[in-house]
C-alpha cells in the first residue's frame, strides 16, 4: 500500500529550522483551485521542491514531508490532485480516493504542479511516490522548466513513455520488492528515456517494500538516509533553471 495517514518520513541528514509552513489554495492556468501545503526554510539552501504524493492526495504524511524538506533548505510546496473533481476538501482516511484516481489526467496534473513550481520559483525539482513518483519523472521527463525529478517506487502504469527529449535529468529510487512496477517495465521505461537522450541514474534498495521511506520502518533506516543523501546530491548537481 502507499503510505497511511500515520505514517511519517524519516528526517534528513541535514536538519535546519522550518521559517514558516501552512495550508494554502493554489489557481492553475486553466483555473482549477487546488489544495496544497507550503513549508520554508529559515536558511533556503536556494533550491525548490514540488511534492506529488500519492493515490491518497495531500494528507499528513506530505504536510510533514513538505515541513522535512524545509528542513533541508527547500522552499517546498505539496499539492493535492482532485480539486478539479473534490474541492478544496481534506483528505482523511474515508476519503474515497481512487474514485478520483480514476480521473486525474496528465495535463490536469501538470498544469497543478505547474501552479506550485511558478508559486515557489527558482531552480525546482519535483519528487513523488507511488502514482506521484511516475508524475514526477514524466513531468521532468518533458522538461516543464524543471531542473529535474525524482521518484519513489513509481508505478509507471500513470504515465506514458517519453517520445521526445531530452528532458530534465531523472532519479529513480526503487524498491526492490516493490509489485507497483515491474523490473521489466521499468526496463522499458529506462530504454526510452535512452532513446530521446533524457539522462537518469537510478538506485534499488534491494528487498525494500513499497513505501519504505517511513521512518516507523526502522530496518530501512539506512536506506532512507541513503535516499535522503541522493536527492541532496542529485538536486545539488542539477539545480539550474531549464
Amino acid at each position: 500500500m502507499c503510505h497511511s495517514t500515520d505514517s511519517r518520513p524519516p528526517a534528513p541528514p541535514v536538519q535546519g529550522e522550518v521559517a514558516a509552513h501552512e495550508q494554502i489554495e493554489l489557481t492553475a492556468a486553466d483555473g482549477n483551485r487546488l489544495l496544497a501545503y507550503r513549508a520554508e526554510p529559515a536558511e533556503p539552501n536556494g533550491r525548490s521542491m514540488v511534492i506529488l504524493p500519492d493515490v491518497r492526495g495531500l494528507h499528513p504524511f506530505y504536510r510533514d514531508l513538505a515541513r522535512r524538506f524545509a528542513e533541508a533548505g527547500f522552499r517546498t510546496i505539496a499539492i493535492d490532485y482532485f480539486g478539479r473533481t473534490a474541492g478544496l476538501g481534506d483528505r482523511g482516511d474515508d476519503f474515497d480516493f481512487m474514485t478520483h484516481v480514476k480521473q486525474i489526467t496528465l495535463e490536469g496534473a501538470r498544469a497543478d504542479a505547474r501552479a506550485a513550481a511558478e508559486a515557489l520559483g527558482g531552480p525546482v525539482f519535483t519528487t513523488g511516490f507511488c502514482m506521484g513518483g511516475a508524475l514526477s519523472w514524466w513531468l521532468a521527463a518533458g522538461g516543464n522548466g524543471l531542473s529535474g525529478g525524482i521518484g519513489f517506487y513509481g508505478a509507471l502504469r500513470f504515465i506514458e513513455e517519453p517520445e521526445s527529449g531530452p528532458g530534465a535529468p531523472l532519479l529513480l529510487l526503487r524498491a526492490g520488492a516493490d509489485t507497483a512496477s515491474t523490473p521489466e517495465q521499468f526496463a522499458a521505461y529506462e530504454a526510452a528515456l535512452d532513446r530521446v537522450g533524457t539522462e537518469h541514474e537510478t538506485h534499488v534498495y534491494e528487498g525494500a517494500p513499497h513505501s519504505f521511506f517511513d521512518r516507523s520502518y526502522g530496518e530501512w533506516a539506512d536506506a532512507c538516509q541513503d535516499a535522503w543523501r541522493r536527492i541532496l546530491s542529485f538536486t545539488e548537481r542539477h539545480a539550474q533553471p531549464r
